[in-house]
């Protein structure tokens, strides 16, 4: 084994997972702490929701420009780059409009997580795509996960911007550790072309798991990644309670990614295991009005989080596994871009609820939705053979 080969795949998994701390740090804290500056529910929406509408309309021509030139490395390196100036923007701004214009920065480089996942998968076999996603969605989960805790509580300790400041920090530790990334890419593969583009962007399978991604992205966004830090706020959490919360419904993501994409799917079927991640996600944000103690919001949404744990690896799996290499970047970008306009509905949904309805009736009808979404990739995921081993291959694979 080559050096490269040696060090590139913990290398990649920890510049990962400082790149998802950097992005995370404001997530527990965001829609409250723009609340505090004076935004109305609906604004707070707009500036959390924003960071996926630019994601929206950015990882298409990310993913296209980088199956083109092959330079994964460059934009993961620019993603780091632009979350440091995100976070260090929002420090030291304390105008609504420029925090909107820096959740769009944050949105832009969350845009590059088309490279990370696309290089990552590079470094396995094709039939082990699987496998990558599981492992890169837990390194994504865990940085996240340590980001939103450490946010939280340098915000109680020290001050709201403190978030702000440690993202920028990590941020730039991980900017400088992704110059020593392993590229790697097929010299051989097709490149990319604008009928190689509409034929990607008319895949079947694509647009299926495209459209169930717009609806889970919908769910989370309104909920762990947006409203229901304000909603414990409101039951008397503090700002290191709130970054429990998103904290406890992380870290079970992050195990379910991994047990997941690597284990679970292949013993029952994706199909089943991501149905399952809807139903645990829609039936906890249901009952999200009716509780009234902030332990007993901090375990539904824990559970919530294996079940988004389960879908998001799955999901994304299936988005790319049946491409050629030329053409993968394009269709995670596709797939990301798509379920992007999940990420700014959610929140703006529930900003709109806040005002006109309550946070409450919000929650009712997003689980409801998230319920409803279960019943709909029942209906729509049509999986070949490879979506589940037979027995034989299981055996195999468990020896």
């Amino acid at each position: 084994m080559t050096q490269a080969k040696s060090y590139r795949i913990p290398l990649f998994c920890g510049v990962t997972l400082l790149f998802w701390f950097s992005m995370y740090t404001c997530v527990p804290i965001l829609a409250a702490y723009v609340e505090y500056l004076g935004a109305s529910h609906k604004m707070a929406g707009m500036i959390v929701g924003m960071y996926g509408l630019s994601q929206m309309l950015l990882r298409i021509p990310v993913g296209i420009v980088s199956d083109l030139f092959h330079k994964r490395r460059l934009f993961i390196t620019f993603g780091l780059l632009f979350s440091v100036f995100s976070c260090a923007g929002i420090l030291v701004s304390h105008e609504l409009t420029w925090v909107l214009i820096l959740r769009a920065l944050a949105g832009a480089a969350a845009a590059t997580w088309v490279d990370f996942t696309i290089l990552f998968a590079s470094y396995y076999k094709k039939e082990e795509t699987t496998k990558a996603m599981g492992t890169i969605s837990f390194y994504n989960s865990m940085g996240q996960m340590l980001g939103i805790l450490c946010g939280g509580w340098f915000a109680d300790v020290f001050s709201w911007e403190a978030s702000f400041l440690i993202g920028a920090a990590v941020g730039t530790v991980g900017f400088a550790a992704s110059f020593f990334l392993v590229e790697k890419f097929d010299e051989s593969a097709q490149k990319i072309t604008y009928a190689g583009v509409k034929e990607v962007a008319s895949d079947r399978i694509l647009l299926t798991v495209s459209l169930l991604a717009i609806l889970f992205q919908l769910l989370t966004f309104a909920t762990v990644f947006g409203f229901t830090p304000v909603y414990a706020q409101e039951l008397g959490a503090t700002k290191l309670d709130m970054g429990w919360l998103t904290f406890c419904s992380t870290f079970p993501m992050a195990i379910a990614s991994w047990i997941g994409g690597s284990y679970v799917s292949q013993k029952y079927g994706e199909k089943k295991v991501i149905i399952l991640g809807f139903i645990l996600t829609g039936v906890c944000t249901v009952l999200i009005p009716v509780l009234s103690s902030f332990w007993l919001l901090l375990l539904t949404q824990a559970i919530a989080g294996f079940g988004r744990g389960f879908a998001t690896p799955l999901l994304m799996s299936l988005s790319i596994k049946h491409m050629d290499v030329g053409k993968r970047a394009t269709a995670m970008g596709f797939y990301q871009a798509i379920y992007g306009l999940g990420m700014f509905l959610g929140p703006l949904f529930m900003g709109i609820a806040g005002d006109v309805l309550t946070l409450k009736q919000g929650f009712f009808i997003v689980g409801l939705l998230g319920c409803l979404t279960a019943w709909l990739a029942y209906k729509i995921l049509r999986l070949g053979p490879d979506s589940k081993p037979l027995p034989a291959q299981r055996q195999k694979l468990q020896g």
